[in-house]
């Protein structure tokens, strides 16, 4: 049994400063679900991820680099015809990075219903999914509800975490029709302050909902009660996974059974961990040096 079971796309990551001026880049692995899973995991949480790759090198480093930080990857599938998905990252002097998506006919879109395990999905204590893998396609998307619809009639908890990306989606209404059907099947939702109106609709009183800000913090409608948490300041190299970090520290307190308030504590540590380092996971503490710190 996994503690969470989680689907996405895998990305090779090159990170610079201008492109067409900088003679040096940084190569790492990343993505929304293999972040969740790696901060997860290092929390001493069992995860398991599905996702694919390609028979190519990158694909080989994202295996080593998951299967190295303890993540399940019996799911996880390699097509030998079609390349690992890649994103590039320009750094930007006092704004965020700016992110270029090369996913088009990648392996990680090619993620379909028929590779999702619905035994393994339906024997996990939480689901977790986000709303950058059904923006990838066709196939992905149903791949995505297959493991809501597993989870669902297992009686498996669903946790969805927004994470709109504008630049994926074919339009403003596909998104909000796919994200929002979505979000009303969660019983945890993750949502940025500006990702609201987006899933209105779900932002109901019996669903737990966490909206993140930022540099402004967390809060947390739970049970009629809503809780806050401030930012943990702290010196920030890149914010690229701060969400991610922030989602997988409230679930390892959910799964820990601690209160809404410690959720969202750990959240934020969490993600302040994340936003001192270049990579999205590298930065991530283990369960030690969190309870240690």
């Amino acid at each position: 049994m996994s503690d969470v079971y989680t689907l996405g796309e895998p990305l090779g990551v090159v990170a610079s400063g201008r492109v067409r001026h900088d003679s040096e880049a940084r190569l790492d692995v990343g993505g929304a679900e293999l972040t969740l899973a790696i901060a997860l995991a290092r929390l001493g949480h069992r995860v398991s991820y599905l996702g694919k790759v390609g028979a190519d090198e990158l694909g080989a480093r994202i295996v080593t680099v998951l299967r190295g930080e303890g993540v399940d990857l019996s799911d996880l599938r390699e097509d030998e015809t079609a390349p690992t998905g890649l994103l590039l990252k320009e750094s930007r002097v006092g704004q965020s990075p700016h992110v270029v998506h090369y996913r088009h006919r990648s392996a990680g879109s090619r993620l379909s219903p028929g590779n999702v395990p619905i035994d393994r999905v339906a024997a996990s204590r939480l689901l977790h999914v986000t709303g950058v893998t059904p923006a990838l396609g066709r196939d992905p998307r149903d791949a995505v509800e297959s493991a809501v619809g597993a989870a669902l009639t297992a009686g498996v908890p669903v946790s969805v975490s927004v994470d709109y990306r504008p630049e994926l989606w074919p339009s403003l209404a596909e998104a909000e029709e796919v994200l929002g059907d979505l979000a009303r099947r969660a019983a945890l939702l993750f949502v940025r302050q500006d990702e609201l109106d987006l899933v209105k609709p779900a932002l109901t009183p019996d669903r737990e909902v966490v909206v993140t800000r930022g540099e402004k913090g967390a809060s947390v409608r739970s049970a009629g009660m809503r809780h806050d948490a401030a930012s943990v300041s702290v010196p920030v190299v890149d914010p690229t996974g701060a969400h991610e970090a922030f989602v997988a520290g409230y679930l390892s307190a959910v799964l820990d059974g601690l209160t809404p308030q410690e959720r969202l504590t750990r959240g934020t540590l969490l993600g302040a961990a994340a936003v001192t380092s270049a990579s999205d996971w590298q930065g991530l503490p283990t369960r030690a040096e969190l309870l240690n710190r």
